[in-house]
């Protein structure tokens, strides 16, 4: 076999069509879930937090420093230099987390419906022409 033969039979075998289909899918459902997290979800968890963003939501540690610019000089806005301070953004891992829990329930919801949708379709799926004679043979063994 030439190289595009083999290359044809690998990319337009059924399961990687069907792995490429379930991607792109994820990647749908994926953005629909992170939209519904950031425009319905946030605002609502911000309301209880008191926080208008929760990546808002710090814990300042360590010292002030003072931001500078290219020449070591330090930035001032309004008469107060601007500075910088290292935090724990509990805020951010807060949504974060929220964040893998919904889309884990959408994933797994999803997946049980697709289950039972293939079950139900394995149900009511006529034996194949195997199975029907395999039970032809068994019976007749048995009345002997």
């Amino acid at each position: 076999m030439s190289f595009i033969s083999d290359f044809k039979e690998f990319a337009f075998k059924g399961n990687l069509i069907d792995m490429a289909v379930g991607i792109v899918m994820g990647g749908a459902v994926a953005a629909i879930v992170k939209s519904f997290l950031e425009n319905i979800i946030t605002p609502l968890i911000a309301v209880v937090g008191g926080v208008p963003d929760l990546s808002q939501m710090k814990y300042p540690i360590g010292e002030k420093i003072p931001k500078l610019d290219e020449a070591g000089n330090a930035i001032m806005e309004n008469g107060v230099a601007v500075t910088d301070q290292a935090a724990i953004n509990y805020g951010t891992f807060i949504m974060n987390t929220i964040d893998f829990a919904i889309l884990a329930l959408v994933i797994f919801i999803a997946l049980k419906i697709a289950s039972s949708w293939m079950k139900k379709a394995e149900e009511d799926a006529p034996p194949s022409d195997d199975i029907v004679l395999l039970t032809e043979i068994r019976d007749a063994l048995k009345k002997r």
